[in-house]
């Protein structure tokens, strides 16, 4: 695969990329548009149910995607979907080339931007993060399920020329690797479900969370592209970022699509295959 460090397309035509986030304010005001298919992916490292949740409220209109509806068969806990499974999970979810999505979650955008990536990969279809999830929204809540009424997805082969296999991270090379996950797990000091506890040698800690304000919502561009440069990336270096199993380390990725510093590679097997295939392991900070 390409080891070219590249820019985000834009995703409304013009020269400059759009935000990649919208506000609640801003989804109340377009909550009755016929092209919004609102999607709610709420998923817990934890074992909880995130469909139990949406049926206890979810944002009227909105619905559920199971992180599994869009996760394939391979090595690491959440590998890439095939073009014919991504195409079937979209069109169950009423999702269609001219859809505009709004997907959220209620963990700051840390599943939710899975899903943003994804469909960057698999098409042009139009798509924004709830910026600060579920919490940030201020009106009713809608109780139950519903109907959904399936769309016309294409099944096209995606571009995964910004993924990176674990050959490519392990390879000596000018590259930053940024590791997701939380302080501890990284330190190795605990690991609740990968077999071995630690980090990739020679990777950073950058910690999900701290894209986000005080108020669960994302730091301005301004600040992001700061706390990037602070971890060593300016736009110009290649940069891969991972996690677990290659969901939360997609707010890396959201972010820098916000601060505008082009857009990381995904080390998508993250730590989950890393460690299942005996990858070397570094502990502390």
């Amino acid at each position: 695969m390409s080891s070219v460090y590249w820019r985000l397309p834009p995703l409304w035509g013009s020269s400059k990329i759009a935000s990649p986030i919208v506000s609640s304010i801003w989804l109340a005001e377009n909550l009755e548009r016929d092209d919004l298919r609102l999607i709610d992916m709420r998923w817990y490292l934890d074992g909880r149910s995130g469909h139990e949740a949406y049926l206890h409220g979810h944002i009227p209109g909105a619905v559920f995607l199971e992180l599994d509806d869009i996760t394939g068969q391979g090595l690491g806990r959440h590998p890439l979907p095939s073009a014919a499974q991504f195409a079937g999970a979209m069109s169950r979810a009423g999702v269609s080339q001219s859809s505009l999505v709004v997907v959220y979650d209620d963990a700051g955008g840390s599943v939710a931007g899975r899903l943003w990536w994804l469909l960057g990969r698999f098409g042009e279809t139009r798509v924004k993060v709830l910026d600060g999830g579920l919490q940030s929204w201020t009106g009713p809540l809608e109780m139950g399920g519903g109907k959904t009424e399936a769309a016309d997805f294409p099944s096209r082969e995606a571009n995964w020329d910004s993924v990176a296999l674990m050959e490519e991270v392990a390879a000596p090379g000018p590259v930053t690797l940024l590791d997701a996950r939380a302080p501890e797990r990284f330190r190795g000091e605990v690991e609740p479900i990968d077999p071995h506890a630690g980090h990739i040698p020679g990777a950073k800690n950058f910690f999900w969370q701290e894209t986000l304000g005080a108020d669960g919502r994302f730091l301005s561009p301004e600040q992001l592209r700061a706390t990037f440069e602070s971890y060593g990336v300016t736009g110009d270096e290649q940069v891969i970022c991972y996690c677990g199993s290659g969901v939360t380390s997609c707010q890396l990725l959201l972010a820098a699509s916000i601060a505008d510093i082009g857009l990381p590679r995904l080390y998508a097997g993250s730590w989950s295959e890393w460690c299942a295939r005996d990858g070397a392991v570094a502990t502390g900070p």
